[in-house]
């Protein structure tokens, strides 16, 4: 029987191959001749290129085969390893000479990136034998495919290939650095899905399963990242450990090789408008070459493509711009997605997998030879990148950024460390000091921006980048036509208001007594006053604090918490404050307390009384007690899966907290009593109401009524906020509108309405406007902004939270204030002419936007319903929004009263 199913599936394999090959008859190289001692694809997987999609253990294993078979040529080495286990490799290519003293390329390069040490005419000695680094990478989203099987082509070509009289040079000049698959977990979970669903020949239907990605889709690693924009906030570990790796070769090129939607062709640089204002002038240009390059071989083997449109270099979180803030060339290219072995486009044009392999891997040769030819041009100017930064950071009237300590200095010490980790140099003040007016505490730190990472400073320091104003001309005009308009992503990022951390600015260079700040993002808390005899205070209001309480309720450490500030011992502790009482807790709690503070950065106070002087004593009933809640999450359809994985990560990862994933569908029937918090991420598709149906609303609100706090985060409120659902009072707006139309004119419209209507005059172009304009529609959608809101500080969603927040504001939602009498609106946005911190908002938006709720708590019954309307988590990098989010966890589960 064995033997029958084995012969049955090497029937299906060869079908499945002759049908590939009687529609892909093409080369992949015109006129190849490969050396026979350097194994194929074929050779070592049992498939040819593109035959396949090959899986992360197997591409591992073709690479490992290639060092083996050429180990004078070729390195294979480890920089990380992804949440699931799976290792994420990086694989260097050059000739013998130039591998035999690969240290000394690296050190080369690494002397190159900082002139202060070397000199001009170090450099150009440097310069005139140094082979240039180029680096390619694949697959950071997992369901990209293509990518990493032309890696695996693009390594065989340039080691085993006699013909192509390009790849000598390429060997000799260069040093070409391959990423094959910058995301593991989600190729695999691509490719296990994909061949469930695979019959004996490949698809090109593209609503067949094999091209219909069930939910989270393969794009995203292990936590649902989309790891193109984790460069600068480093969350992932795949993403730590590439930045530190390309700090180690400065590449003086880097491409990130995607793919896009299936109808498309292949885009390649120069990248669309608009660019960041701090990229420089010849990395722009650079484009060119490559561009140019890229489109002599595309013509050659007759394949289409575009430049110049959709993909923009604005935003500095992408793998195709982060490395140009330490001098390289980045770009992105883009292969449309077979998302299978073949897909079948609008157009009826039918295309296969190997067609898209070969285009990137035409591409990624193409980059290499641009980099051979251009050597000493790209060498120099890489090193005149460091000296034109170091330049302007010295003549910039902003010279100096100073980040004092602060009330929440375990931010503004994530802050520095993440800032440390990629290549700016920070001081830490070692005595107290005078700058710009300001008198500035010991700790504080100090960022010279007269250094070779000044542009990355300022890019990600500076309150606002600002958008060319030509482009934006565009984008209203384009609105206005009902177009969409053409942001790419969000267009705000600071850090430090995200973080909400203080940063000044100076316009001198500040030298107070320093040492070098690390790149350490949490340091050690300490517990002052000794072993205590009554309690420990831990003051409210830090992600610090958060993660102490979040281990302590793990560990059997019985807490509770103030909802209102109180002064002990002179010292005026925030609402939130947790208080630890020594008779409720183990004999161990000194060392327990010590060892939670070293770990989570939080600051510990011990303390002998219990007696306050001002504020609500410790056993008030002000005071809460905190249970150990058992948190879920929705899962699966009908969330989007970038908020539902943000923040789940966010809970476990930064806060170290468990939480549940539930699918969806199982909470419609479900009995949840064993839960004390449910979130709903944001919503996709058909949403809650169609997954729940009225069973699931029904589960949900008996389960609120009796003690659960359900928290609804973005367009998860469409849900809640729903009249039909209306567990929650607010209502989702519509646009504003100048019409003064009744709203009862449509409703008089029934069957037997006339077929036709009163005529008009439109007499000048303001009212046809008005005409063609929807009686109803949501307000224009928001790429992303930072936005002020203000915190109502009596309520204990507030406790402790630093006000104002600066909140993310996208997309289109916005909504009612809940009434008085239903609930509390704990967050508001700022007044129409304060709210907007930074980024490009409509200017409607930003009038309708004033004065509605960020954060909304409605009891109910024994419980309460808390909405975000907008993610607090967002790529994780929202961490100013980290204590009100971790308020409605803890405080909402200990301020709801279920029967226990």
């Amino acid at each position: 029987m064995n033997a029958i199913l084995r012969r049955l599936g090497l029937t299906c394999i060869c079908l499945l191959s002759t049908t590939l090959n009687a529609q892909e008859e093409f080369e992949f190289w015109p006129n190849a001749n490969y050396d026979p001692a350097i194994p194929t694809v074929e050779d070592v997987l049992g498939y040819r290129s593109g035959e396949r999609i090959t899986w992360h253990r197997d591409a591992v294993r073709y690479f490992e085969a290639l060092a083996a078979a050429a180990p004078n040529r070729v390195s294979v080495s480890r920089y990380a390893e992804s949440w699931e286990g799976r290792e994420l490799i990086y694989v260097v290519l050059s000739a013998a000479d130039n591998m035999a003293r690969i240290d000394a390329v690296k050190e080369g390069m690494q002397r190159l990136a900082d002139p202060r040490s070397t000199t001009r005419a170090e450099a150009d000695s440097i310069i005139a034998t140094q082979p240039a680094v180029t680096w390619l990478s694949y697959g950071v989203h997992g369901n990209e495919i293509s990518s990493t099987d032309a890696a695996m082509l693009t390594a065989y070509h340039l080691l085993a290939s006699r013909g192509d009289p390009r790849v000598a040079e390429i060997m000799r000049d260069t040093v070409v650095v391959i990423d094959p698959m910058q995301n593991p977990d989600g190729r695999d979970r691509f490719i296990h899905h994909f061949e469930m669903a695979e019959g004996i020949v490949p698809e090109a239907d593209r609503i067949s399963a094999e091209h219909d990605e069930p939910w989270p889709g393969g794009r995203t690693n292990h936590y649902l990242f989309d790891l193109n924009r984790d460069w600068f906030i480093l969350t992932q570990p795949e993403t730590r450990g590439r930045v530190a790796l390309l700090q180690e070769w400065f590449p003086v090129a880097y491409v990130d090789l995607h793919e896009m939607g299936s109808d498309g062709t292949y885009y390649f640089a120069p990248e669309a408008i608009p660019y960041n204002p701090h990229l420089a002038a010849d990395q722009r240009a650079s484009l060119q070459l490559f561009g140019r390059t890229n489109a002599r071989w595309f013509d050659r083997i007759g394949s289409d493509y575009f430049t110049r449109e959709v993909y923009d270099a604005f935003y500095p979180g992408y793998g195709a711009s982060w490395p140009s803030y330490f001098g390289s060339i980045a770009m992105t290219y883009e292969q449309a997605s077979t998302r299978g072995l073949a897909f079948r486009q609008y157009d009826g044009n039918e295309v296969h997998y190997a067609h898209t392999v070969r285009n990137h891997f035409v591409t990624s040769l193409g980059t290499a030879e641009t980099v051979a030819a251009n050597r000493e041009k790209f060498l120099t100017e890489f090193y005149d990148y460091q000296v034109s930064a170091i330049d302007e950071g010295r003549n910039d009237p902003l010279r100096t950024y100073i980040i004092p300590a602060q009330s929440d200095q375990p931010a503004a010490d994530k802050l520095a460390g993440l800032l440390v980790q990629q290549g700016v140099e920070i001081g830490r003040a070692t005595e107290s000091f005078r700058a710009c007016g300001s008198t500035y505490a010991v700790g504080s730190y100090v960022i010279d921006t007269s250094q070779p990472s000044k542009r990355l400073i300022r890019t990600l320091l500076d309150r606002d980048v600002p958008l060319d104003d030509e482009f934006l001309a565009e984008q209203e005009r384009r609105r206005a036509q009902n177009l969409r308009d053409q942001i790419y992503d969000v267009t705000a990022w600071s850090m430090p208001v995200m973080m909400n951390v203080q940063a000044d600015t100076c316009d001198r260079a500040v030298t107070p007594a320093m040492i070098a700040a690390g790149p350490e993002i949490i340091q050690p808390g300490t517990v002052t006053g000794g072993p205590a005899s009554v309690a420990y205070l831990v003051p409210w209001g830090t992600a610090a604090a958060a993660r102490l309480l979040a281990q302590a309720l793990q560990d059997g450490v019985k807490v509770k918490s103030n909802d209102l500030a109180f002064t002990h011992m002179g010292i005026r502790y925030p609402s939130g404050t947790l208080i630890i009482d020594v008779a409720d807790n183990s004999d161990r709690l000194a060392e327990t307390m010590a060892e939670m503070a070293a770990s989570t950065g939080a600051d510990v106070v011990a303390v002998d009384d219990s007696w306050v002087t001002d504020g609500p004593n410790f056993g008030s009933g002000n005071v809460v007690r905190f249970s150990n809640p058992k948190v879920a999450i929705a899962w699966d359809q009908p969330t989007a899966s970038y908020g539902a994985g943000n923040t789940r990560f966010v809970i476990e990862r930064q806060f170290g907290f468990p939480v549940t994933a539930i699918r969806t569908s199982r909470l419609a029937e479900s009995n949840l009593a064993d839960y004390h918090v449910i979130i709903l991420p944001e919503e996709r598709d058909a949403g809650y109401a169609a997954v729940l149906g009225e069973t699931g609303i029904a589960n949900l609100r008996d389960w609120v009524s009796k003690g659960g706090v359900l928290i609804g985060i973005g367009s998860a409120n469409r849900f809640l906020a729903n009249p039909q659902v209306d567990l929650l009072s607010m209502r989702r707006e519509d646009a504003v509108t100048d019409s003064e139309e009744s709203a009862s004119s449509e409703e008089g419209e029934d069957e037997d309405a006339p077929v036709t209507v009163a005529g008009s005059y439109l007499t000048d172009s303001s009212a046809y406007t008005a005409s063609i304009e929807p009686e109803s529609a949501p307000p224009d959608s928001v790429a992303g902004v930072l936005a002020r809101a203000d915190v109502d500080p009596d309520h204990w969603l507030g406790a402790g939270v630093a006000s104002p927040l600066n909140v993310l504001v996208q997309g289109t939602d916005i909504y009612t204030p809940i009434t008085i009498d239903k609930g509390i609106n704990v967050a508001r946005f700022q007044g129409p002419d304060d709210l907007l911190v930074s980024g490009y908002i409509w200017d409607e938006n930003r009038r309708q936007l004033a004065y509605k709720p960020f954060v909304v708590a409605e009891g109910n019954g024994r419980g309460f319903v808390i909405g975000f309307t907008q993610d607090p988590n967002y790529r994780a990098y929202m961490d100013g929004l980290n204590v009100i989010f971790m308020n409605a966890i803890f405080r909402g589960s200990a301020h709801a009263r279920p029967l226990r």
